[in-house]
């Protein structure tokens, strides 16, 4: 940010590919416990992490930011997931909890690169009220992200289909996947790398897909591995990653000429290959846990 802008004049673009969906109620935090993958009862108040909900199998359908506004009220940002979808499947598992779960179209989210004015970390600053600041960088890459009310006309003014790309090839950079429909239900957390985000607890209690993520945690089986590659044409989510002529994995995330791969963590030095086409790989940035 140049010295002489003041953070009030920061522009944030509108990232038009985010959803909310919010769970409120006395049993609001129990509920969440119980279906998502990270420690939401270990969550303070005005504070964020990354989670995942996942399959009675072990597998993603999908990550996101679960926000803990107090102890009756949890705000979830979606990048990839059809939010509707996601929660209709929830309202499957509420019984008789008293939660309510809502999509938010009345909130929209917008994002800078460049530092937060006060959220740090973890730590969420302001309200629903007015404006929810969070602090999505790290020291190399700063990031942040704002949601407030919606309001006519704002996706034809402010939307940036230039400024969501850069966003979801920073999102690969720092190791979140990005998962189309395609490539959900098909990866474990562990593959996906969401152990270097804290997106996933093996020690809190049962939730869909603990037993499967806890006994590959404490049995030390996991044998692939999130490794973010550098592409020389373009490629689709699913494509093959290949070394020596052969299959060694395949693509889960792709932004632009950027992809993260999932591939066996022991592995020669040998070139890789995208659909024909030479692929380098990159080192992931580390930060973005919270």
């Amino acid at each position: 940010m140049p010295d002489n802008l003041s953070p009030e004049l920061v522009p944030y673009a509108l990232l038009e590919d985010r959803q909310l969906v919010s769970l409120s109620g006395p049993d609001a935090v129990v509920f969440a416990q119980a279906q998502f993958s990270s420690d939401v009862a270990a969550l303070s108040d005005s504070h964020w992490q990354w989670s995942a909900w996942l399959t009675a199998k072990g597998r993603t359908i999908g990550v996101f930011q679960l926000i803990r506004l107090d102890s009756d009220a949890l705000l979830l940002v979606f990048a990839d997931g059809d939010a509707d979808e996601i929660a209709s499947q929830l309202q499957r598992f509420v019984f008789r909890r008293k939660v309510k779960i809502s999509r938010r179209d009345d909130l929209q989210v917008r994002g800078t690169f460049a530092e937060p004015q006060t959220a740090v970390g973890a730590t969420v600053s302001g309200s629903l009220d007015d404006m929810l600041e969070l602090d999505l960088g790290t020291a190399d890459l700063p990031r942040a992200m704002r949601i407030t009310a919606a309001s006519a006309g704002d996706a034809a003014t402010q939307s940036d289909a230039a400024f969501t790309a850069a966003w979801r090839q920073a999102d690969l950079r720092l190791g979140l996947p990005r998962l189309v429909p395609g490539q959900r239900e098909h990866w474990t957390p562990q593959q996906l790398g969401l152990d270097r985000l804290n997106g996933y607890s093996v020690r809190k209690g049962c939730y869909p897909g603990q037993e499967i993520v806890a006994r590959t945690h404490f049995l030390g089986k996991a044998k692939r591995a999130l490794q973010l590659l550098q592409l020389s044409a373009g490629a689709e989510p699913g494509a093959s990653v290949e070394q020596d002529g052969s299959v060694l994995g395949s693509i889960a995330s792709v932004a632009d000429e950027l992809a993260l791969a999932v591939l066996p963590l022991e592995t020669s030095d040998a070139a890789l290959s995208v659909g024909g086409q030479p692929a380098q790989r990159l080192p992931l940035q580390d930060g973005l846990a919270r």
